[in-house]
């Protein structure tokens, strides 16, 4: 009976192999996401246009978090205002999306032959001042973009809408306000105080549509572990207070909690002009 036998070797299984160590998947990161927009007390229709993406990718092989954040304040009154912050957003918008989204979601490394992502975001800032000066004669708005990809964000900015970077209990503001008052500031004529109630503050020295050109304001930041990003307009900054603001940063559970404080703090401050804010945080979600 040795070929019995011998069938019965031949469909034997296998020796098992050893167990592998247990692997252990860093959690994916998200972002979370505040975002609110209100027109005020004195306004009878608001002129700021916000828009926002985000993009994460979960499971066996996470990438980090893409966050998308385009803030206008338009101006010019009789709707120009409007029209300007809206083609602004959408424009500058379109041209990172085409620039960026292919690359992020094919997890593509940039080539020599593409420009650094600051400079590309500051070209798609001047397709959207190109856009704005063409369409909108008599109109024009501030722009201010965060690109979160990581640990990193890329802003790019004009105007006095605001980022700010709130870590570690410090608050600090990362952009630059091109505005009369500010550049009085710096030349040590006025005080942030006096600038607060100057009555040229609300007064831009560059602002898209302005021209056919325009000087684009860029940042690269690292992002700590834990933060938390606040773009606003002016009519939330020159309303509320630094404290007021460093306080809802702080204490607020999530970040539509702070932007739904910081607006009813500029309403009760007397809402004297359109208040938009967005508020973003990293977010771990568990490995599996």
């Amino acid at each position: 009976m040795n070929w019995a036998r011998d069938l019965l070797h031949k469909h034997d299984l296998p020796e098992a192999e050893p167990a592998s160590p247990e692997r252990h998947t860093p959690p994916a990161r998200g972002l979370r996401v505040g975002r609110a927009s209100n027109v005020g007390h004195v306004r009878d229709h608001n002129e700021d246009v916000l828009l926002t993406l985000e993009t994460s990718q979960l499971g066996a092989q996470p990438a980090d978090p893409l966050g998308w954040f385009a803030l206008a304040d338009g101006m010019g009154g009789h709707q120009s205002g409007e029209v300007a912050s809206s083609i602004a957003v959408r424009v500058v918008t379109s041209e990172v999306l085409q620039e960026l989204f292919h690359s992020y979601l094919f997890s593509e490394a940039r080539d020599a032959s593409q420009p650094p992502l600051s400079e590309a975001l500051s070209n798609a800032v001047l397709a959207a001042n190109r856009a704005v000066h063409d369409q909108v004669p008599h109109g024009g708005t501030t722009l201010t973009c965060a690109l979160i990809l990581g640990d990193r964000v890329y802003l790019a900015h004009v105007g006095d809408s605001r980022a700010y970077l709130y870590a570690d209990n410090h608050l600090r503001q990362i952009t630059q306000d091109h505005s009369l008052v500010d550049r009085l500031v710096a030349l040590g004529q006025i005080t942030p105080s006096d600038a607060l109630h100057h009555p040229q503050r609300n007064i831009l020295y560059r602002a898209l549509g302005q021209s056919e050109t325009v000087e684009v304001d860029t940042h690269i930041e690292p992002l700590p572990k834990q933060y938390r990003l606040l773009l606003c307009c002016d009519g939330l900054w020159g309303s509320v207070s630094e404290e007021q603001l460093i306080e809802a940063l702080r204490t607020a559970a999530t970040p539509q909690e702070v932007c739904d404080r910081l607006i009813e703090a500029a309403n009760v401050a007397g809402g004297k002009d359109n208040i938009t804010a967005v508020v973003v945080e990293p977010q771990d979600y568990p490995a599996g």
